[in-house]
């Protein structure tokens, strides 16, 4: 068979002859960016075919000079003979844990959820894991004391610990008359709580004493990005929190390239594995980093997004994208982490915290239930700014969420130059007005590649608060200034020159890639009008807005609301939650009654289906201009186009 060799990367594999590319690498371990799922349609997995036979299909993604050169796409490009494969700076994904356990970049206004917030909010709950491990030293049987082992056990752990009546797992029962034989009758019995009235459990049966090596993960399984925590459930402490890109996205960066994807032949068990995959090598590197053992974790909650959790679980999420867009499921049972390939202790459990519709998924249950929306009297808007853009409006009286389906622009999708927030993408621009010049800054301090979601909202607005563009998004070619152009028959601006840029090409913002953030921008302020529509509310009656997810704390106020993302809220009302989804996953690691609290919220939370939702498209197209079609609803936005006017000619504001 024909091998692929990768470098940088220095790594090879052998496939069979007419495998393309961009499954080589997958099968090698090196990480391309793909975000189309292979369709040849985003462009981004160029490749230098160095030595070897390709065969090679014809794409518009790729310039005469790049063909010269030998750029290929490596999704359409098939392997013919020994190949090696050299992947450009642009093409490689970065150092991904630098990127996502960055720092914050300054929020200028706005707060931000603290660690005594947190801590304030496990206070509401009783922190009673559903998990408990007990030592006990059991009295060996005799011919008089003849009661069988289980009885035994159950004797022993009645009269220690109080323990009531629980069933057994047959993997723990088979084991049982070995284990408590070999550990000399003293052994540590792990026991899982029942949930709906389901009687307790016993997991599993360890030698000796291991009451107080007693662990468990908490995770969020994003559409982008996988985060894991390891908790220790005695102290209520956490050891370590990792992430890693999550390595769906070779496959599609959105969740219906993935869903698509999954009806391809053995498509849905390769997520299953991708995703099950990335859990692994992060659980691996938190039992590095800790020294725990891994027989020692026994239970994990995780949350995501409904065709997440179909992915993981591996279910079929077809009927998710096809009117009227039903899932299979918003509750999974808990499983053993064993079925599903996660490598824990034997008998460990995993729950997915539940989601409300095909749309609006556990992530968004997990959020509501950390930030505690469903309990407070202010109205509040808990939005994640990301790619499926779920938000939800409401307090302790009643919940209203809806998806509006963002698209993956502020991810670095669909964008010439866009990217993810690695090292290397410009996250903050500012443009002079009088000298129309930018000043950026990249993650790592390093020459720049291309641009991610902060720094692409940044550019937004910059563009338009000094009248480069129009609120239309159009570039004004008649300014005359160098870096506004016209290329490849659409305007442009020139961010960064090729003599400063890492890839060795201008940097630019085109105007189809403004077009890609008017509507991801517009989506989501439509998502936000459509349910306080839907309630008979004006914007003013919103009390609070808590703005979550892994691209959400990056996002810059004023900014935002600049480009007409959100309305005008004042900073008093805006506060940046960070990971959501994570912390209610810890919450409910620890918490039985989290467990309960976010079963009522789910069960409770009312989905708009915005597709069909008669007043939905009429806000979209209104909020498909700079800030809106309606100036009015943004006063200050529009005295700052004024103030920003300088040398190169004041503009008029609608």
């Amino acid at each position: 068979m024909p091998k692929v060799y990768f470098y940088p990367d220095n790594r090879g594999v052998e496939v069979e002859e007419g495998e393309n590319i961009i499954r080589a690498a997958m099968l090698a371990g090196v990480h391309i960016n793909a975000s189309c799922g292979g369709t040849g349609t985003c462009g981004k997995c160029r490749v230098v075919v160095d030595k070897g036979e390709t065969i090679k299909h014809a794409t518009a993604k790729l310039t005469p000079e790049q063909v010269e050169q030998g750029y290929v796409l490596a999704c359409t490009t098939q392997v013919k003979s020994d190949i090696e494969v050299r992947i450009p700076v642009e093409t490689q994904m970065g150092d991904s844990r630098a990127a996502l356990e960055r720092e914050h970049r300054p929020v200028s206004r706005g707060s931000v959820l603290t660690s005594k917030d947190l801590s304030e909010l496990f206070g509401d709950f009783d922190l009673e894991p559903a998990t408990h491990r007990y030592y006990i030293e059991i009295a060996p049987p005799t011919l008089e004391d003849n009661l069988s082992d289980l009885e035994r056990l159950k004797r022993e752990l009645t009269r220690t610990h109080k323990v009531g009546e629980f069933t057994v797992d047959l993997d723990c029962l088979r084991r049982m008359a070995v284990r408590l034989r070999e550990a000399d009758w003293k052994v540590t019995a792990t026991i899982m709580e029942g949930a709906d009235g389901e009687c307790p459990r016993l997991i599993r049966l360890d030698s000796g004493d291991r009451a107080q090596t007693h662990y468990g993960l908490a995770v969020d399984i994003g559409t982008t990005s996988v985060y894991v925590e390891l908790i220790d459930l005695n102290t209520r402490e956490s050891l370590g929190r990792v992430s890693e890109y999550n390595a769906q996205v070779s496959s599609g960066e959105d969740i219906i390239s993935r869903i698509v994807y999954s009806l391809k032949n053995d498509g849905l068990e390769r997520l299953q594995s991708l995703v099950v995959q990335t859990i692994n090598g992060l659980i691996d590197r938190l039992l590095d980093k800790t020294g725990v053992q891994r027989d020692d974790i026994v239970y994990m909650v995780a949350a995501g997004n409904t065709t997440m959790v179909h992915l993981f679980y591996g279910i079929n999420s077809r009927y998710i994208r096809e009117e009227p867009y039903i899932p299979t499921v918003n509750f999974t049972p808990t499983v053993k982490a064993s079925n599903l390939g996660i490598k824990i202790a034997d008998g460990a459990r995993i729950y997915c915290i539940p989601g409300r519709a095909s749309y609006v998924g556990g992530d968004i249950t997990s959020g509501l239930l950390a930030s505690g929306v469903y309990k407070t009297d202010k109205l509040t808007l808990y939005i994640d700014v990301g790619t499926n853009g779920e938000m939800a409006l409401g307090n302790a009286e009643w919940l209203l969420s809806c998806a509006c389906s963002a698209g993956p622009a502020f991810e670095g999708g669909s964008v010439k130059h866009g990217m993810r927030a690695v090292k290397g993408a410009i996250e903050t621009v500012r443009i002079s007005t009088e000298t129309l010049e930018p000043m950026i800054l990249t993650i790592g301090q390093t020459k720049p590649k291309g641009v991610c979601g902060s720094g692409l909202i940044d550019t937004l607005a910059e563009l338009f608060l000094t009248g480069i563009i129009d609120e239309r998004g159009k570039f004004k070619l008649e300014l005359g200034h160098p870096r506004i152009r016209e290329g490849g028959g659409q305007g442009e601006y020139v961010l960064v020159w090729a003599d400063e840029s890492a890839t060795k090409e201008d940097i630019v913002i085109t105007e189809a890639d403004i077009d890609n953030l008017i509507r991801t921008k517009g989506a989501i302020y439509a998502g936000i009008t459509t349910l306080l529509d839907s309630m008979q509310m004006p914007v003013e009656a919103i009390e609070r807005v808590l703005i979550a997810g892994g691209f959400g704390r990056y996002l810059e106020l004023d900014q935002a609301i600049t480009i007409g993302l959100l309305p005008e809220f004042t900073a008093e009302q805006v506060m940046y939650v960070g990971n959501g989804s994570l912390m209610g996953a810890h919450l409910v690691l620890l918490s039985q009654s989290a467990r309960r609290s976010a079963k009522d919220i789910a069960q409770r939370m009312t989905y708009l289906e915005l597709s069909t939702h008669p007043g939905f498209m009429d806000n979209y197209v209104s909020a498909l201009f700079l800030p809106h079609t309606d100036i009015g609803a943004f006063p200050l936005v529009a005295q700052r186009v004024k103030e920003r006017s300088g040398i190169y000619g004041s503009r008029d504001v609608r």
